[in-house]
C-alpha cells in the first residue's frame, strides 16, 4: 500500500457507552455502523467491504443489508480492528472493494446477546496455564509486569502513576466513565486485584462500539468529514501463553508491527504529535512507549513520572482517557482509533494543538498479539 492511499472518512461510536442493558452487542454493531455511515453521508447498499470482530461477518452483513465482495473476520483481541484497517487499506489498494464498514460492538459489561465466555481445556493456555490457577487478563498480567518491575526497578507508585495521568484525560472527555481527579496515594489504597495491580490500575469493563468507513484518497475529498490518511501499518503474533513469551520484559509482536508501521509510513518518532496506546492494564503504556521505541528499556515509568505524555506534555498519550477511565468493553482497539481519528479532525473533546499524525498501537490477548496504524490529516 502506498502511504496515504487510503483514507478514513466516516467514524463514529455507538449512541450510548458505558452501560447499555437495553442494546445487545449485534444492536451496538449496527448502532455504532449507522453512526458511522451518517457520519460519511453513506448507507449500507453503499458498502462493498466488511470486517468485524465479536461478531461472525456473516451475521452483521445480514443485519446490516450488506453484500459485500470483501470479508475479514480476523480476530485476535482487541487489537483486531488495527489488523482490519490494515487489511482493508491492502484491500482497497488491490481493488477487491471500493468502501470498507469496519464495525465493533460488545456488551461487555450487560452481556445482552453474547455467548458465555468459555475455557478451551483443550487449547494451548487450556492444557499447560490453566491447570496452574492462571485464568483471566488480571492473573496474567502479573507475570510480564512483575518482572519488569524487577528487571528494570519501575515502582509501584510510577505504576500507578499511568493511571493518574490518564485520568487528567478523561477529566477532560464528557463521554468518559469516570472523570473525577484521582492521585497515587488513591490508586495504591484502592483494592488490589492481583498483585501488583490494584482496582485502579485495572480496565473498566462497558458496553459499547465503533465503527470506521475506510476508501481510495482520491474518493476522500467528496465526503462531508475531514478525512484522515493511513500511512503505514503493521501486524504480529507471538504466544497464546504468556508464560511463553520470548521476553517478559518486552513485547516481540510489539516490535514487529511497530517497526513496520513506521517503516512503511516513513516517518520517524520526532514526527509523532498524538499517541494511543492500548492500555488494558497501567503496565501497557510503558511497555508501549519503549517497543514502538520512543524511550529506551526501563525509561517508561520516568518518562511518563515527568509528564511528557500528560495533558501539555510533549507526547499526549491516551487522550480520550483509555481503558482504564474512558471505557473498554473487552476489545479497546476501535476506541483508540476512534480517538486517533479525533485528534486529527480537531474534534477531540481534549484537543492536541495542531495534531497532524497519530499513532495508533494496540494489543489482543496477553501480549499474544499486536497491530499499529498510523494516521496523518495531510495524504503525504
Amino acid at each position: 500500500m502506498t502511504p496515504g492511499s487510503v483514507a478514513i472518512v466516516g467514524a463514529a461510536e455507538s449512541s450510548q457507552l458505558g452501560l447499555a442493558p437495553q442494546v445487545s452487542q449485534i444492536q451496538l454493531h449496527a448502532d455504532a455502523a449507522l453512526n458511522a455511515l451518517a457520519d460519511c453521508g453513506l448507507g449500507p447498499g453503499d458498502i462493498d467491504g466488511l470486517a468485524c470482530a465479536a461478531e461472525w461477518p456473516t451475521e452483521i452483513a445480514h443485519y446490516l443489508g450488506i453484500t459485500p465482495t470483501w470479508v475479514d473476520g480476523t480476530m485476535v483481541g482487541g487489537c483486531s480492528f488495527m489488523l482490519h484497517v490494515r487489511h482493508a487499506a491492502a484491500a482497497i489498494a488491490a481493488g477487491l472493494c471500493s468502501t470498507v464498514l469496519i464495525t465493533h460492538g460488545e456488551s461487555g459489561r450487560s452481556w445482552v446477546g453474547t455467548q458465555a465466555m468459555q475455557i478451551n481445556q483443550a487449547s494451548l493456555a487450556g492444557q499447560f496455564e490453566l491447570p496452574y490457577g492462571v485464568l483471566g487478563a488480571p492473573t496474567m498480567f502479573t507475570i510480564p509486569a512483575l518482572r519488569y518491575m524487577k528487571e528494570y526497578g519501575l515502582s509501584h507508585e510510577q505504576l500507578a502513576n499511568v493511571a493518574v495521568v490518564q485520568r487528567e484525560w478523561a477529566a477532560q472527555n464528557p463521554r468518559a466513565t469516570h472523570r473525577e481527579p484521582i492521585t497515587v496515594e488513591d490508586v495504591l489504597n484502592s483494592r488490589i486485584i492481583a498483585w501488583p495491580f490494584h482496582v485502579l490500575e485495572c480496565c473498566l469493563v462497558t458496553d459499547g462500539g465503533g465503527a470506521l468507513v475506510l476508501t481510495s484518497a482520491e474518493r476522500a475529498q467528496d465526503f462531508p468529514a475531514r478525512p484522515v490518511y493511513v500511512l503505514g501499518t503493521g501486524e504480529s503474533v507471538e504466544t497464546p501463553m504468556i508464560s511463553q513469551m520470548a521476553d517478559f520484559t518486552s513485547s516481540r509482536a510489539f516490535r514487529v508491527s511497530g517497526a513496520r508501521a513506521f517503516a512503511e509510513a516513513g516517518i520517524s518518532h520526532a514526527d509523532v504529535d498524538h499517541l494511543m496506546l492500548y492500555d488494558a492494564f497501567a503496565h501497557l503504556p510503558i511497555y508501549g512507549l519503549e517497543d514502538l521505541g520512543f524511550v529506551a528499556r526501563g525509561e517508561a515509568g520516568a518518562f511518563i513520572w515527568e509528564r511528557h505524555t500528560a495533558p501539555g506534555g510533549k507526547l499526549p498519550v491516551n487522550t480520550n482517557g483509555g481503558g482504564l477511565s474512558y471505557m473498554h468493553s473487552g476489545m479497546y482497539g476501535m476506541y483508540a482509533l476512534q480517538e486517533s481519528v479525533r485528534q486529527l479532525r480537531g474534534t477531540a473533546p481534549a484537543q492536541v494543538p495542531g495534531a497532524e499524525i497519530s499513532v495508533c498501537h494496540g494489543v489482543g490477548g496477553m501480549f499474544g498479539a499486536s497491530g499499529t496504524v498510523i494516521l496523518a490529516n495531510q495524504r503525504s
